[in-house]
């Protein structure tokens, strides 16, 4: 999607899911800026967003994943995102949500 990335991953219970996505962000951002993949410099929006699920979602997941663009048609990645954070019972501060990249 043109907006935003799902990275599914198992991690150890001693891995930081904070310390993976500074060096996902980060190798992933100085890889696309050598390689010229895009007319301007190319970097991540701050923050994330973070999910577990269980083992037995896996399937779920990669199916959810895998129609994105089906979904999106629908739902933009803002709502899904809010969706998302209401069901899980998260508490959020709108100043700290993402923005849809027409929003500026």
């Amino acid at each position: 999607m043109p907006d935003h990335l799902h990275f599914f991953v198992g991690l150890n219970p001693n891995q930081s899911i904070s310390d993976m996505m500074r060096m996902a962000k980060g190798d992933s951002s100085e890889f696309i800026n050598k390689e010229g993949f895009t007319s301007r410099k190319f970097q991540w929006q701050d923050g994330y967003g973070a999910f577990s699920n269980s083992r037995t979602q896996i399937s779920g997941v990669i199916e959810y994943i895998m129609g994105q663009k089906q979904h999106h048609a629908k739902k933009t990645f803002r709502e899904e995102y809010l969706d998302m954070l209401r069901g899980y019972a998260v508490e959020y501060d709108e100043k700290y949500i993402f923005h849809d990249l027409l929003d500026g």
